[in-house]
């Protein structure tokens, strides 16, 4: 009876140990996920108002040829970046980037993966890698990103591509994460016309100098760097949320597992006094 008091006394401790850990990870990670969001909600305003220009230029100008929005459809190869977190214990988010990848891109097309969490195992898997080096996705920075577009960019105008999709984790709430893909050339924009709460919008009288498509064509590659930016801050606020709930989980359940560890130490030492007076009675008894 000692030896399974001294045992449970050690899990107890071992419990409480880890459970400050995964509580202080909680809150540093809810720390980073509201300075995050707050990043990715005052890009999300310039980044959407750029595609609103898009669209409002080819709403307008319906004869514009712009080789952004041709589609190569002999061509299928498309250029995938992939958004993944530099460290685990963030539940499913990189199991979830791993499925999505494996889904939707073919082994031979080039890849490029930023975070250091799935590089290697993405080149393990058989995935065309172009990176030669991980990519710490903390240290990412806007010029480092538009390389990698431009890249794309230059192949897709070359027609050595058909195309150029994002990889990322959409951030719905602080609950819940969705896996996306974004295939963001060739350019798809809205062209519907003016809602009934903004009749004017589309309808004013806008000029366009040199001419709508100069403009269009200079303003697609500034859009689509801003668009990949978006999208990987989207996908570490993401990455910051979902580590959070699984902290929160974790240290929920060393909770419930040191109750009911206590509860058990509790029946042990009781049965353990039980049977010391039980002793003393019967030797009283006997004498």
């Amino acid at each position: 009876m000692a030896q399974s008091k001294q045992a449970l006394r050690s899990r107890i401790k071992s419990v409480n140990s880890t459970r400050k850990i995964t509580k202080a990870m909680e809150m540093i990670a809810n720390a980073k996920l509201f300075r995050q969001r707050n990043r990715m909600e005052a890009n999300r305003e310039y980044s959407g108002r750029l595609q609103e220009t898009v669209d409002e230029i080819v709403a307008k100008n319906s004869r514009i040829d712009s080789i952004f929005l041709k589609k190569h459809a002999e061509n299928p190869a498309r250029l995938s970046i992939l958004f993944c977190s530099d460290l685990g214990l963030c539940g499913a988010y990189n199991q979830n980037m791993m499925k999505l990848a494996r889904d939707t891109v073919r082994k031979e097309d080039p890849m490029v993966v930023i975070g250091t969490s799935l590089y290697q195992t993405m080149k393990d898997l058989g995935f065309n890698v172009i990176n030669e080096n991980p990519i710490e996705t903390d240290k990412l920075t806007f010029d480092m990103l538009k390389a990698f577009i431009d890249y794309g960019t230059t192949r897709y105008l070359n027609q050595d591509l058909g195309g150029v999709q994002i990889l990322y984790t959409q951030f719905v709430n602080t609950m819940t994460f969705r896996p996306c893909t974004d295939v963001i050339l060739p350019c798809t924009v809205d062209t519907a016309e003016g809602t009934a709460e903004e009749p004017a919008k589309m309808q004013a009288e806008t000029l366009f100098e040199p001419d709508a498509e100069t403009i269009l064509n200079s303003l697609i590659p500034m859009m689509l760097s801003n668009v990949a930016y978006s999208h990987w801050m989207e996908a570490t606020t993401a990455e910051q949320g979902s580590r959070r709930m699984a902290m929160k989980t974790a240290t929920d359940n060393a909770d419930e597992l040191s109750e009911a560890l206590l509860l058990e130490y509790n029946k042990a030492r009781q049965a353990s006094i039980t049977q010391e007076i039980t002793e003393i009675v019967g030797g009283s008894t006997a004498v």
